[in-house]
């Protein structure tokens, strides 16, 4: 099991204006073929259907100690999103204004239209995210090699986002991502190379830009988080620093496994889009809503009368009438 923290992983900046089409833009780091649900769904099955557990342990605690990393970020770019998204539309309780007026250039109108203005599981062009983008094969090596392959495709999609987008809040997001990514390309580089013998470290970086040249990612390096693994339980998954350790390939840092998740920061407290009738419309009709559950559920009507309990043979004989 996971557990979860009322935290993010880190913090993000309240953005300086909303911006629907850079939401729609971060909506590719969340829901896409490369994106954080994908690592963390991909990750979690290939822990789940893990055989020979014993005999390669120091693996398996690596790929489950990554996936429950990824499970966090998938909400802190949803967070993103959300930040993003807020005050794109007018707010208001009085439908005959076109509040959702503005919503109707934005790249993505599910933000609107489905939802409360808010983030998807789906990518930057309003495709549903889909089971499809799961790869689990049995092969221990296959399934590391993909693992790096993903690890690599997510970083160049984080990096076309950034290179997109120029408000603090998706940038933030991004730049934290690109180090965290950046461990698990490293790890899973590792563990490829101890199962085989084969240099891959000498592939890395992919894309070969260095995360030094983000300054949003530049602070988290400068601190060190790009050569930790943590390990979120304090008694489970500890054989992964049979894995990850030595030095990191690109600085010479000494690599090491930290029990517990980064500091964090509190989730930013959202404010309500009442156009959107989210959290909830200003004008519900609480005895409209009594009304319908007494009509669905006679047993809750307070003026009623419980009904008597029927014997089986009476409950039949009803049915037979009917």
């Amino acid at each position: 099991m996971i557990t979860r923290f009322d935290k993010l992983q880190t913090e993000l900046p309240h953005p300086e204006h909303p911006s629907p089409n850079s939401a729609a833009a971060v909506q590719e780091l969340l829901g896409g073929k490369f994106g954080e649900m994908s690592t963390f769904m991909n990750y979690t099955y290939q822990s789940f259907n893990f055989r020979g557990r014993s005999r390669m342990r120091p693996y398996y605690d690596l790929i489950s100690n990554i996936a429950a990393e990824e499970f966090g970020h998938i909400e802190l770019v949803a967070y993103a999103i959300n930040l993003l998204l807020t005050g794109t539309t007018e707010r208001g309780d009085d439908p005959s204004t076109t509040p959702l007026a503005s919503a109707a250039d934005a790249r993505n109108s599910y933000h609107f239209l489905a939802s409360g203005q808010q983030a998807l599981p789906m990518d930057s062009q309003g495709n549903f995210w889909t089971g499809a983008n799961v790869f689990s094969s049995g092969n221990l090596k296959l399934d590391l090699l993909h693992n790096f392959f993903l690890e690599c495709g997510a970083r160049a999609g984080k990096i076309r986002v950034y290179e997109t987008v120029d408000d603090p809040t998706a940038r933030a997001c991004v730049g934290f991502l690109l180090v965290r990514g950046g461990v698990h390309i490293v790890a899973y580089a590792k563990a490829l190379e101890k199962l085989s013998g084969v240099d891959v470290g000498k592939l890395l970086p992919i894309p070969d830009i260095s995360n030094k040249r983000f300054p949003e990612a530049a602070k988290h390096e400068a601190r060190g988080l790009h050569r930790i693994l943590f390990q979120f339980s304090p008694e489970d998954y500890p054989q992964a620093g049979e894995i990850w350790n030595g030095q990191h390939p690109e600085d010479g840092s000494n690599l090491e496994v930290q029990i517990g998740g980064p500091e964090g920061a509190a989730p930013p407290d959202l404010d309500a889009e009442p156009q959107l009738t989210a959290p909830v419309g200003p004008d519900i009709d609480p005895e409209m809503f009594q009304d319908v559950a007494i009509r669905m559920f006679p047993e809750m009507d307070p003026k009623g009368k419980p009904s008597e309990k029927r014997k089986p043979s009476e409950k039949r004989k009803i049915r037979q009438e009917v």
